[in-house]
């Protein structure tokens, strides 16, 4: 990540906004706020989510992008509005809002906006890490497309893997369910019967891969089926500690609450992206982070002339004094 400001530097006033988190989320929400003239800081510590992927897709103007292209492209145009850019990971907030960075300064913020994202929680089946984000993959509205009329596999890793290979038939004729250690229901095998999809019980022992491609889907009783790519959902887990030791109150979902701006509960802290969105995709965070950056905007105008205000009635009630009988005047009385 390039910086245009180091860490010591970044610490040496209070921040308008400090933003956690440099993905679409953080990185949008920071051009808004930089072309608004407010003082932002972003802190990241460098590792997306959707870094082993070689492509993103479904982004107007930007589909095809390596992703690590768009955030260069994001630091690169709100450094040009003057937000300063830190590399570092966050350990803490306090309510000041100071925010604190492993082995580093603490920076102070009027307003803070985590857009710290999730981490994909995979199943332990050896060469799912291996080729996570190449050819096996999550998303089919991401990836669905460049896997086209090949032979495909779901795997039957949680609960809503069904609800995947259905969703993936429109992609390609040829899908196969492996259920794995799930239960699919009596509905369940009748959707995916009537949808022509083709169901393979058993244990999923590894995922076979030659020449650095996948190849097959190895069972525990020593089957192999070939597929050229595969999907899974993994166990999205929202990285939230930052917004949980603040306090923000959480839905019944168990994520954070967020309203449609991403305000929290707790005044003066925002959330937007995968953070409290676990569905939201790259235009949709950059989206989550425009918004978030209005309403944050909103908040610290209405703080801004609350303070003029105060500012104006008391430079006033001094002139009145200052002009009040047997008042000096013009250094008399000296």
């Amino acid at each position: 990540m390039a910086v245009n400001e180091t860490a010591n530097e970044a610490a040496d006033e209070i921040r308008d906004v400090v933003v956690v988190g440099a993905g679409a989320a953080g990185l949008n929400a920071a051009l808004v706020l930089g072309r608004a003239r407010r003082r932002v800081t972003v802190i990241d510590a460098g590792d997306p989510r959707n870094a082993p992927a070689a492509h993103m897709h479904g982004f107007l103007s930007r589909d095809g992008l390596p992703p690590a292209t768009l955030l260069d492209l994001g630091r690169a145009e709100v450094a040009r509005y003057g937000v300063r850019l830190v590399r570092g990971r966050v350990e803490a907030v306090d309510r000041g809002f100071r925010v604190r960075l492993a082995g580093g300064p603490v920076i102070g913020a009027r307003r803070v906006l985590v857009a710290t994202g999730l981490r994909d929680e995979l199943p332990d089946i050896p060469g799912v890490r291996e080729r996570w984000g190449r050819d096996l993959l999550h998303c089919p509205y991401c990836h669905g497309y460049e896997v086209r009329d090949r032979p495909l596999a779901v795997l039957g890793t949680g609960p809503a893997a069904v609800h995947q290979a259905l969703l993936l038939r429109q992609w390609s004729d040829d899908v196969v369910f492996f259920p794995h250690t799930l239960e699919p229901t009596a509905a369940d095998r009748e959707r995916l019967q009537a949808r022509g999809l083709r169901m393979v019980e058993g244990e999923i022992e590894h995922l076979v891969v030659e020449d650095d491609r996948l190849r097959g889907i190895a069972l525990a009783d020593g089957r192999v089926v070939p597929r050229a790519a595969a999907f899974l959902v993994p166990r999205m887990v929202p990285r939230d500690e930052l917004l949980a030791g603040l306090g923000c109150a959480r839905d019944g979902d168990g994520r954070i609450a967020a309203d449609r701006t991403g305000r929290t509960s707790v005044p003066g802290v925002w959330a937007a992206g995968n953070v409290v969105d676990p569905r939201a995709q790259v235009v949709t965070a950059a989206g989550m982070g425009a918004a978030a950056a209005f309403a944050l905007n909103a908040d610290l105008l209405d703080e801004d002339v609350d303070n003029a205000v105060r500012r104006h009635r008391a430079a006033a009630a001094a002139a009145g004094t200052a002009d009040a009988p047997g008042a000096p005047r013009d250094g008399a009385g000296r």
